[in-house]
């Protein structure tokens, strides 16, 4: 353990809650209708979608209505996925497929188009070697926006819900989806897309780049629009990446700098929904009840990870490795993990994405010690209610919230007599 460590915990926690303050007062703004600065940037493409799609966003939904609107769009999404998908070699004449890939079998696409629909993003392929330009633009990284969408505008719906102690009138589903994309999503995604090109990551559509080794042998480097897909890959909480070692990748994760800013764009929406939450409900300490609670499972898990990486396992001890500086480490277990995060940027990263359900890595999580391996199971044991995924978490904790306030106000309602105690203990 080192000083810098518990420092870039700290600094990560600060800026996480600076940040998330004003984002969440700025997300309550954008579904209460009220104005907000980047309105002369988004209302006429909100009104070209609702246009085009036949929608009038001022008619209200029940959560019948809400449900089904929800249902249509993901189908038709899973179709047009698994369409571009199938039918990677027929889009060559855009240019988007320099090296050729052919489309990947029926099962495998089936299985990426679900998982990637469902913010799950499961991936049984190598990027690299398989996604076609186009298919990572047209097919992944618009789910990505999309799934990521979806799970806030159901929060959105839920808090509305929770107010009007009702589910006849719980929003509009195109409105809450579009202004999450339009205002929420679009704009931050830029931000950090300039902010990993600046750092290193790529952005291009050239062909792979292909050179001799020192040992003679033909190696290439894939090429691509990396940023753009890795910026919303974080801020959805979706974890696909576009290289098989994800965020391990330089291309992906170049510096020690970005990968404070990817942890920070994990965490960075799901913390706003709760002091979002607290705005709309009209009682800003529930949102910082919520956000304290999840702040301090969140910081235990982190130290557990960090202490127990930086000490390292009993082999390495036996083996007299625990006293090795790396990468100003301090020592401690650098199995598996990058030299330019250090243990305290990988463990801290690793409890990151397993609180928030993001599949993204940074390290390999295998290589862990037994207890800071142990770390992310307790982390995806606690049902992503510590942060959580983006609109996934706020709602699985308000569920939390409310069975417990129910029960508590059951229990006072009718509280045990001093008899059914008594008889209660005797049997």
């Amino acid at each position: 353990m080192t000083f810098l460590g518990w420092l870039t915990i700290f600094l990560f926690v600060t800026a996480l809650t600076l940040l998330a303050m004003p984002l969440g007062r700025y997300m309550a703004a954008v579904y209460a209708g009220e104005r907000t600065f980047l309105d002369p940037l988004f209302l006429a493409p909100e009104r070209l979608f609702y246009r085009v799609m036949r929608v009038n966003p001022e008619q209200g939904q029940d959560w019948k209505a809400y449900a089904k609107s929800l249902i249509i769009f993901s189908l038709a999404g899973w179709l047009l996925l698994y369409l571009i998908l199938r039918t990677q070699t027929l889009w060559d004449w855009t240019g988007l497929n320099p090296q050729g890939f052919h489309s990947a079998p029926w099962n495998v696409t089936f299985n990426t188009t679900s998982s990637f629909l469902t913010n799950t993003n499961w991936q049984y392929y190598s990027g690299e070697t398989t996604m076609s330009y186009f298919s990572q633009m047209a097919g992944l990284t618009v789910q990505n926006f999309l799934s990521a969408g979806v799970g806030i505008a159901v929060a959105v719906a839920l808090i509305r819900g929770i107010i009007g102690r009702s589910g006849k009138d719980i929003g509009n589903f195109w409105q809450d989806l579009i202004r999450t994309v339009l205002w929420v999503l679009t704009p931050i995604s830029f931000l950090v897309a300039l902010i990993l090109v600046f750092q290193g990551s790529i952005q291009n559509f050239s062909h792979y780049l292909n050179f001799s080794g020192p040992t003679g042998l033909a190696n290439q480097i894939a090429m691509g629009p990396v940023a753009s897909q890795e910026a919303i890959k974080l801020l959805g909480t979706n974890g696909g990446g576009f290289f098989n070692t994800n965020s391990a990748h330089p291309f992906e994760n170049p510096t020690g700098f970005t990968n404070l800013v990817e942890m920070l764009s994990v965490l960075v929406i799901p913390a706003a929904l709760v002091f979002m939450y607290g705005r709309m409900a009209g009682n800003r300490r529930q949102g910082y009840a919520i956000y304290a609670t999840m702040m301090v499972m969140f910081v235990g898990a982190v130290c557990v990870a960090y202490i127990a990486e930086a000490h390292g396992s009993p082999a390495q001890h036996a083996a007299g490795l625990h006293t090795q500086v790396v990468a100003g480490s301090g020592g401690g277990n650098m199995e598996g993990k990058e030299q330019r995060f250090g243990i305290a940027g990988s463990a801290l990263f690793d409890v990151v994405t397993t609180v928030t359900s993001c599949g993204a890595v940074n390290s390999a999580i295998e290589s862990f010690t037994g207890i800071g391996g142990a770390v992310p199971m307790a982390n995806l044991s606690a049902s992503e209610v510590i942060f959580g995924g983006v609109g996934t978490g706020l709602y699985s904790i308000l569920l939390y919230v409310l069975l417990a306030c129910s029960s508590a106000a059951s229990w006072w309602a009718a509280p045990p007599s001093i008899s059914a105690r008594r008889s209660r203990l005797e049997r």
